[in-house]
Protein backbone atom coordinates (compact mmCIF):
# COMPACT_ATOMS: atom_id res chain seq x y z
CA UNK A 1 0.00 0.00 0.00
CA UNK A 2 2.69 2.06 1.00
CA UNK A 3 4.18 1.39 -2.54
CA UNK A 4 1.44 2.51 -4.44
CA UNK A 5 1.06 5.20 -3.03
CA UNK A 6 4.77 6.49 -3.65
CA UNK A 7 4.16 5.26 -7.57
CA UNK A 8 0.61 6.97 -8.08
CA UNK A 9 1.50 9.94 -9.95
CA UNK A 10 -1.67 13.00 -9.87
CA UNK A 11 -2.41 13.50 -13.73
CA UNK A 12 -3.30 16.91 -15.45
CA UNK A 13 -1.66 20.31 -15.41
CA UNK A 14 -0.51 22.86 -12.98
CA UNK A 15 -2.45 26.32 -13.19
CA UNK A 16 0.90 27.63 -13.80
CA UNK A 17 1.61 25.35 -17.04
CA UNK A 18 -2.10 26.63 -17.92
CA UNK A 19 -1.26 30.05 -17.56
CA UNK A 20 1.96 29.42 -19.63
CA UNK A 21 0.19 28.23 -22.71
CA UNK A 22 -2.62 30.85 -22.33
CA UNK A 23 0.04 33.86 -22.45
CA UNK A 24 1.98 32.23 -25.56
CA UNK A 25 -1.64 31.62 -27.42
CA UNK A 26 -2.49 35.25 -26.37
CA UNK A 27 1.09 36.46 -27.83
CA UNK A 28 0.69 34.32 -31.05
CA UNK A 29 -2.98 35.77 -31.85
CA UNK A 30 -1.69 39.20 -31.37
CA UNK A 31 0.85 39.22 -33.59
CA UNK A 32 -1.47 37.69 -36.24
CA UNK A 33 -3.64 40.38 -35.38
CA UNK A 34 -1.39 43.51 -35.83
CA UNK A 35 -0.08 41.77 -38.93
CA UNK A 36 -3.16 40.83 -41.00
CA UNK A 37 -4.02 44.63 -41.69
CA UNK A 38 -0.92 45.45 -43.08
CA UNK A 39 -0.90 42.09 -45.23
CA UNK A 40 -4.31 43.43 -46.67
CA UNK A 41 -2.95 46.78 -47.65
CA UNK A 42 -0.10 45.53 -49.22
CA UNK A 43 -2.18 43.17 -51.37
CA UNK A 44 -4.34 46.28 -52.45
CA UNK A 45 -1.32 48.46 -53.39
CA UNK A 46 -0.56 45.48 -55.44
CA UNK A 47 -3.37 45.33 -57.03
CA UNK A 48 -3.41 49.14 -57.97
CA UNK A 49 0.11 49.39 -58.70
CA UNK A 50 -0.85 46.07 -61.36
CA UNK A 51 -4.17 48.10 -62.88
CA UNK A 52 -1.79 50.86 -62.79
CA UNK A 53 0.33 49.13 -65.24
CA UNK A 54 -2.14 47.78 -66.92
CA UNK A 55 -3.95 50.77 -67.87
CA UNK A 56 -0.87 52.40 -68.90
CA UNK A 57 0.07 49.67 -70.94
CA UNK A 58 -3.14 49.71 -72.99
CA UNK A 59 -3.29 53.51 -73.01
CA UNK A 60 0.35 53.28 -74.84
CA UNK A 61 -0.96 50.66 -77.12
CA UNK A 62 -4.07 52.70 -78.03
CA UNK A 63 -1.75 55.66 -78.95
CA UNK A 64 -0.18 53.45 -81.24
CA UNK A 65 -2.71 52.09 -82.67
CA UNK A 66 -4.15 55.81 -83.19
CA UNK A 67 -0.97 57.89 -84.20
CA UNK A 68 -0.40 59.01 -81.12
CA UNK A 69 -3.88 60.22 -80.26
CA UNK A 70 -4.91 59.96 -76.86
CA UNK A 71 -8.54 58.68 -76.01
CA UNK A 72 -10.87 61.42 -77.00
CA UNK A 73 -12.23 62.05 -73.10
CA UNK A 74 -11.70 61.44 -69.41
CA UNK A 75 -14.07 58.55 -68.47
CA UNK A 76 -15.72 57.28 -65.15
CA UNK A 77 -16.81 53.78 -66.22
CA UNK A 78 -20.66 54.03 -65.83
CA UNK A 79 -20.47 56.56 -68.32
CA UNK A 80 -21.30 56.16 -72.30
CA UNK A 81 -18.68 54.30 -74.36
CA UNK A 82 -16.16 56.38 -75.74
CA UNK A 83 -12.26 55.64 -76.62
CA UNK A 84 -11.33 56.34 -73.02
CA UNK A 85 -13.73 53.42 -71.79
CA UNK A 86 -13.06 51.35 -74.22
CA UNK A 87 -8.86 51.60 -73.15
CA UNK A 88 -10.73 50.66 -69.48
CA UNK A 89 -12.53 47.60 -70.79
CA UNK A 90 -9.46 46.38 -72.56
CA UNK A 91 -7.06 47.40 -68.88
CA UNK A 92 -9.92 45.35 -66.98
CA UNK A 93 -9.39 47.44 -64.14
CA UNK A 94 -11.59 46.89 -60.58
CA UNK A 95 -10.37 49.46 -58.09
CA UNK A 96 -9.06 52.34 -60.45
CA UNK A 97 -12.93 53.71 -61.83
CA UNK A 98 -12.17 56.74 -63.16
CA UNK A 99 -9.39 58.22 -65.35
CA UNK A 100 -8.51 61.52 -65.93
CA UNK A 101 -6.84 62.65 -68.76
CA UNK A 102 -4.39 66.15 -69.01
CA UNK A 103 -3.00 67.38 -71.75
CA UNK A 104 0.77 67.94 -71.23
CA UNK A 105 0.28 72.10 -71.90
CA UNK A 106 -1.31 71.99 -68.41
CA UNK A 107 1.15 70.07 -66.26
CA UNK A 108 0.20 71.13 -62.10
CA UNK A 109 0.38 69.03 -59.37
CA UNK A 110 -1.90 66.14 -59.94
CA UNK A 111 -3.63 64.32 -56.89
CA UNK A 112 -5.49 61.07 -57.25
CA UNK A 113 -7.50 58.88 -55.22
CA UNK A 114 -7.51 55.03 -54.82
CA UNK A 115 -10.64 55.16 -57.52
CA UNK A 116 -9.27 57.61 -59.77
CA UNK A 117 -5.73 57.78 -62.13
CA UNK A 118 -4.54 60.82 -64.16
CA UNK A 119 -3.01 60.06 -67.36
CA UNK A 120 -0.84 63.13 -68.26
CA UNK A 121 0.35 63.19 -72.48
CA UNK A 122 2.68 64.69 -74.43
CA UNK A 123 6.67 65.00 -73.27
CA UNK A 124 6.11 64.19 -69.66
CA UNK A 125 8.17 62.20 -67.03
CA UNK A 126 7.58 61.69 -63.78
CA UNK A 127 8.54 64.28 -61.54
CA UNK A 128 8.84 64.62 -58.25
CA UNK A 129 7.13 61.99 -55.73
CA UNK A 130 6.05 61.59 -52.17
CA UNK A 131 2.76 62.45 -50.26
CA UNK A 132 -0.54 62.74 -51.86
CA UNK A 133 0.28 64.33 -54.96
CA UNK A 134 2.55 64.47 -58.38
CA UNK A 135 3.64 66.96 -60.63
CA UNK A 136 4.78 65.63 -63.57
CA UNK A 137 7.88 67.41 -65.60
CA UNK A 138 8.23 68.42 -69.46
CA UNK A 139 10.99 67.03 -70.86
CA UNK A 140 10.71 67.30 -74.23
CA UNK A 141 10.44 63.48 -74.52
CA UNK A 142 8.83 62.09 -77.28
CA UNK A 143 5.11 63.21 -77.80
CA UNK A 144 4.01 59.71 -77.51
CA UNK A 145 5.32 59.58 -73.86
CA UNK A 146 2.23 59.09 -71.51
CA UNK A 147 2.75 59.43 -67.24
CA UNK A 148 0.08 57.78 -65.43
CA UNK A 149 -0.09 59.09 -61.67
CA UNK A 150 -2.30 57.02 -58.85
CA UNK A 151 -2.64 56.77 -55.37
CA UNK A 152 -1.74 53.40 -52.85
CA UNK A 153 -2.26 53.40 -49.10
CA UNK A 154 0.06 54.54 -46.70
CA UNK A 155 -0.15 52.61 -43.30
CA UNK A 156 -2.41 55.57 -41.59
CA UNK A 157 -5.26 55.38 -43.93
CA UNK A 158 -4.07 58.31 -45.90
CA UNK A 159 -2.95 58.32 -49.83
CA UNK A 160 0.29 58.32 -51.25
CA UNK A 161 0.64 59.62 -54.88
CA UNK A 162 2.87 56.89 -57.58
CA UNK A 163 3.79 57.97 -61.01
CA UNK A 164 4.59 55.15 -64.05
CA UNK A 165 6.13 56.47 -67.48
CA UNK A 166 5.45 54.59 -70.34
Amino acid sequence: MLRSKLTKKDQGFTIIEVLIVLAIAGLILLIVFLAVPALQRNSRNTQYRSEATRLLSTTSEFVNNNGGALPAASVNTTSPPNDASKVFALANTKNITTLTIVASGTVTAQSPTLTNAILVSGGVKCGAQGGASVTPTVTGASARSIVLIYAVENADGSVNAQCTES
